[in-house]
């Protein structure tokens, strides 16, 4: 009977919503383009910074710039962050500036200011005028890559801007510019030629028409790096720009390449240049007269100097100088001699400095591992653990269970694996990620069998064999033969596991290797697949160079490997493999033999093979993607093929044309539904390309690979520069647009775990760890229910505006409503969309209401049942955090079903079919119950007592109120007697005895000494104490059942008899002319 009971109550109660609206530029218009996606970090390791910008008067608000992480802000030093730029039309940030006359005016150069292979570009220079709330592009669009910015002290409508200009092209906004008018144009000041930008400068700070800058010549494409040439230089002019001297005295003769310049603030004239050129030229050069001559105070250089030498002065003192670098070094002696700083417990590579002017102990260092604090100097480090900015370069999820978990390779750190979800409410921790590798990370391969073997790669073709169970790793990469060269493996190597034998392995240097051993043994399956060029014989920038040019080929894989490796999932070795210099070569028998393809029609020849699949529909068809970018070709390239490799056609409508495709996967149950990763994005069409549509829940980022987890159905998105992404449950994307615009969808809802979800520290959420703590969000708990709605649900008044909307277009008069009608506006109830779950044998468990606007709706059902508590209408917030939310017993695992209806004028009206869907337990064995139904039958006994004795506690507060009143009334009434007023102290009387009964005795309590349990305690304690556990009923808690069930049935019969006898009393008051008290009706008559 209780169980009946709990099973046909239905009360609204709180649950998670997602909503989406459709977007509106034409490549986002698609109805469930806001469908979202989810991060999941990590910020353990966080990405490379580019630069810092502080708040002159309040430190603690600061900026940082990622080079391919967008802009993040902080106003308490750290202990939260926002990203601030992240829905402009780029991603990386070279530099950002604050305005010294308003530092709320913020400045920002796009396009890293490095020339690393993974370098990102940018579109100019952007504003803001509200501290990073809003962005306006301020032009230099074809820059590239900004490398400084510098504002006039006294005029902000006066600004200079070094851009490198185009990495991977000649042309472009490069050169030193200015601009008198905020921004609106610029003028180029300093041009050298079209291969050469400027780098950084300096300007007198008594007169801004004195400037010093360095110009910088480089190229870079897939096969090579020449990082200097003879465009770069130092430069000086005494006229605002109008005309320029370069500067030879006292510097390199040769050919130079990228300068770093700084001024020393307390030091007028001296300057600091750290110039990367040859042997003899290359160091750290001086000029104490504002770079009229210069002076070699040592050969100190980076490592790199195409990845750093920039230098930074002490604000305090003009001898100390830094060098960022893989190992930042310090000199105290204006540039002699210098020393590495501490790096102990971070991360090397750094790229930004910031010295605290108010104290030079006080440093703020930023680099490949990302942003770290000292207040020594450098001894000691505080490592930013929250900024999730970290680069992967390549993504993949396993089929772990219950909660699979997504590997991927970083730049510079490590290859890192965490789970796509967890148990605990407060969601993903750093703490939950593991290194399968060190070292920069790629592909990772997880054995589809065994998630605890995981196949981590690290720099040029290193590669280990992981075992998650002893933590051990074995070195497994390919070995040349006794009179073999080295292989040429890619920085970024292929590789995956055979979707026919999870013991066999596929790896690519030039050469095509295949293990069936998981890795001990292997023989190479191809010879030589690349074109096989001398890159030493290519033009870079018009022209071969010499073996001497500076950094000829450094940082750059050797040229003519393989990319990108896939096996058709429905034909055993029958492989596709595309190489860097736009190859494809398909073989039918395992490698036995291969067909080569070199000229796909719209895909400029030896472009870059980044990616290829074999469908899983059909064996004749494949997926390519190249990327041209290196040679300033920035279009997307998405191609199939039907004829496995013979032919291609392109695939791009749709895609924009500034925005490299990356990545490409296919849907495993839809063979029309595709998504694609570009730099600026991700893509997907379910019509089979014919057309592609962006997914707006992304941060403007580059999306570098892609896969499926398809037990989930999820889309797992490796972003470079903010870490992971999941697309949770895309099943939706499946459904045709013409579908859609029929009316209202709910889709198909997935198997859900059942199961208790565990507070990891403190009462929910980031618990009692701090607000710093990162935590990224678990999918919604429970059962999710996705629905589509293609128009509002209108109110009357909504209509009647709609209608007088369109006759105002049409120049009509809009005649003045009706009153009865306004009334049945005002008394309208607001439409609502109801979502209704029964059980297998149609029971109503719960009634949810859910958004009722136009788009893509998520409403999570938390799998129990109402709660039994007394309504309550104050907001939640309202709450102790250790109070919770109400909530009933958890159902038992089995079928139900949900049903969506939407309610307009009151009337409700069921929408399509019901869906029906499993819950199925995440726990079994332990200590969960045997027999799930006689857990819940104890809870549904203790549920209807619970809710009984709340509600005669909410009732009895009642009471008590009134009485208080009536007692006031007594007193101001004349016609009242003694007697009643007797009457009304005795109810009084007995409702403190009541209290005791339902309360306990606070006489006693109050003063620390111990009572009877009373009422609410006991049933609070069987409800809070066994709800949240799927354990057998205790006989403990049973006993405490049976007492509060035995000592419940007088209280209620005396609380009924008070509020009898009050009812009795308010109607004689009532009748001698009492003024009003709560719950009594008046009477009167004439």
């Amino acid at each position: 009977m209780l169980r009946t009971k709990l099973l046909g109550t239905s009360v609204l109660s709180l649950f998670l919503f997602i909503s989406c609206q459709p977007g509106v530029a034409a490549n986002d218009s698609h109805p469930l383009a806001g469908i979202p996606l989810r991060s999941i970090g990590p910020a353990l390791t966080s990405g490379r910074v580019s630069d810092f910008a502080f708040h002159p008067e309040q430190w603690q608000v600061h900026y940082v710039a990622f080079a391919s992480g967008n802009l993040w802000k902080t106003e308490n030093n750290g202990v939260t962050w926002k990203p601030v730029f992240e829905k402009e039309s780029s991603y990386s940030i070279g530099v950002v500036e604050l305005d010294p006359s308003n530092p709320n005016t913020v400045w920002v150069g796009t396009g890293e200011n490095n020339s690393q292979r993974s370098v990102a570009f940018g579109d100019g220079v952007y504003r803001s005028l509200d501290g990073g709330q809003s962005w306006q592009n301020m032009g230099l669009k074809d820059s590239a890559h900004i490398s400084m910015i510098r504002i006039h002290p006294e005029d902000s409508n006066t600004v200079w801007v070094a851009a490198q200009g185009p990495l991977w092209n000649s042309g472009g906004d490069r050169g030193l510019y200015k601009t008198i008018d905020g921004g609106a144009s610029w003028e180029r000041i300093l041009e050298i030629d079209e291969d050469t930008g400027a780098n950084e400068f300096v300007i007198d700070p008594v007169n801004p028409d004195v400037i010093v800058a360095s110009s910088y010549q480089r190229r870079r494409h897939v096969w090579t790096l020449i990082n200097g040439g003879p465009g770069s230089g130092i430069h000086k002019t005494s006229d605002g720009g109008k005309t320029w001297r370069k500067i030879t005295k006292g510097l390199p003769t040769g050919e130079m390449g990228r300068i770093g310049l700084v001024a020393a603030e307390t030091a007028p004239g001296t300057l600091y240049a750290i110039i990367e050129a040859d042997d003899e030229g290359k160091g750290v050069y001086r000029s104490t007269d504002f770079g009229e001559s210069w002076e070699k105070r040592s050969d100190h250089m980076t490592s790199s100097p195409q990845y750093y030498n920039e230098l930074y002065v002490d604000p305090n003192d003009a001898d100390v100088v830094y060098a960022v670098d893989t190992f930042t070094h310090r000199s105290e002696d204006g540039g002699k001699t210098w020393e590495k700083i501490s790096f102990k417990n971070r991360h090397v590579d750094d790229h930004a400095l910031w010295i605290d002017p108010a104290d030079s102990r006080h440093l703020y260092i930023g680099g490949d591992g990302g942003v770290y604090e000292s207040w020594d100097r450098g001894e000691t480090w505080r490592h930013v653990t929250n900024l999730p900015v970290t680069q992967f370069y390549r993504g993949t999820p396993d089929n772990d269970a219950p909660f699979y978990n997504v590997c991927g390779g970083t730049q510079d750190n490590f290859t890192l694996c965490g789970p796509s979800r967890t148990t605990y409410t407060d969601g993903i921790s750093n703490a939950d990620w593991w290194i399968a590798q060190f070292g920069d990370g790629f592909k990772a391969q997880i054995d589809p069998t065994d998630a605890n073997i995981v196949y981590a790669q690290y720099q040029y073709g290193g590669l280990v064999r992981f075992d998650r169970v002893t933590g051990e790793r074995l070195a497994i990469t390919p070995q040349p033969g006794a009179d073999e060269n080295a292989y040429k493996w890619n920085w970024n190597a292929p590789l995956i596991i055979s979707p026919h034998n999870s013991s066999r392995l596929y790896y690519g240097s030039e050469r095509l290797f295949r293990s069936d051993d998981r890795g001990e043994s292997w023989v190479a399956v191809s010879g030589d697949l690349s074109r096989q060029l001398d890159r030493n014989q290519l033009e870079v920038m018009g022209r071969i160079w010499s073996v001497d040019a500076i950094a000829k080929n450094m940082s750059t894989s050797m040229y003519g490997s393989l990319i990108a490796v896939d096996e058709s999932p429905l034909v055993e070795g029958l492989l596709y493999a595309g190489t860097d210099d736009g190859l494809i070569h398909v073989s039918e028998d395992g490698g036995q033999n291969w067909r080569r393809q070199e000229s796909f029609t719209g895909v400029p020849d030896m472009s870059l093979v980044e990616d290829i699949i074999a469908s899983h529909h059909d064996a004749n068809v494949a997926y390519a993607v190249f990327d041209n970018h290196k040679r300033g070709d920035h279009k997307p390239y998405v191609l199939k093929t039907s004829d496995r490799g013979r032919s291609w056609e392109l695939l791009v409508d749709g895609l924009p044309k500034r925005g490299t495709a990356h990545t490409i996967i296919e849907d495993h149950e839809d063979a029309s539904l595709l998504f694609a990763g570009t730099e600026f994005g991700l893509f997907f069409t379910n019509d089979g390309a014919q057309s592609w549509n962006k997914l707006t829940g992304l941060p403007t980022i580059s999306v570098r690979d892609l896969e499926i987890q398809r037990r989930e159905g999820d889309l797992v998105v490796t972003t470079f520069g903010r870490g992971f992404y999941i697309l949770d449950d895309y099943a939706p994307l499946r459904t045709p647009q013409a579908d859609l615009d029929a009316g209202a969808v709910l889709f198909p809802v997935r198997e859900t775990w059942l199961f208790n979800p565990d507070a990891r520290r403190g009462w929910g959420g980031k618990g009692d760890w701090g607000t710093g703590r990162y935590v990224a969000e678990n999918p919604p708990y429970g059962a999710v229910f996705s629905y589509y709605l293609p128009a509002e649900l209108q109110s009357l008044k909504d209509q009647r505006r709609k209608a007088e909307k369109e006759r105002a277009e049409k120049g009509e008069d809009n005649p003045y409503p009706a009153w009865d009608a306004l009334r049945r506006e005002d008394r309208e109830e607001a439409p609502s969309l109801v979502l209704t779950v029964r059980d297998a044998q149609g029971n109503v468990v719960q009634r949810i209401n859910g958004p009722a606007d136009k788009g893509f709706h998520r409403v999570a059902w938390d799998m129990r049942y109402p709660a039994p508590d007394p309504v309550d209408l104050s907001p939640s917030t309202d709450r102790a955090p250790w109070e919770g939310t109400p909530q009933g017993p958890m159902v038992l695992p089995g079928t139900y079903s949900v049903q969506l209806a939407k309610r307009v004028e009151g009337r409700l009206d069921e929408v399509g079919d019901a869906r029906e869907f499993v819950l199925k337990p995440l726990f079994t064995g332990g200590l969960v119950a045997e027999d799930r139904g006689a857990v819940l039958e104890f809870q549904a006994e203790t549920a209807e007592l619970y809710r009984a004795v709340m509600g005669a506690n909410r009732a009895a507060g009642e009471i008590e109120t009134r009485i208080k009143h009536l007692l006031k009334a007594v007193q101001d009434t004349p016609a009242t007697t003694e007697t009643q007023a007797a009457a009304v102290r005795a109810l009084d009387a007995r409702m403190k005895v009541l209290q005791v009964s339902l309360k306990g005795d606070r006489t006693v309590s109050s003063r620390a000494e111990p009572v009877p349990m009373s009422l609410t305690q006991r049933i609070g304690m069987i409800a809070g104490g066994s709800w949240g556990s799927q354990s057998a009923v205790t006989g403990n808690y049973r006993d405490s059942y049976e007492i509060a069930a035995a000592q419940f049935p007088a209280v209620l019969t005396e609380l009924k008899s008070i509020a009898s006898d009050l009812a009795a009393l308010e109607a004689e008051l009532e009748s001698q002319g009492a003024p009003w008290t709560p719950a009594r009706l008046p009477d009167w008559s004439k």
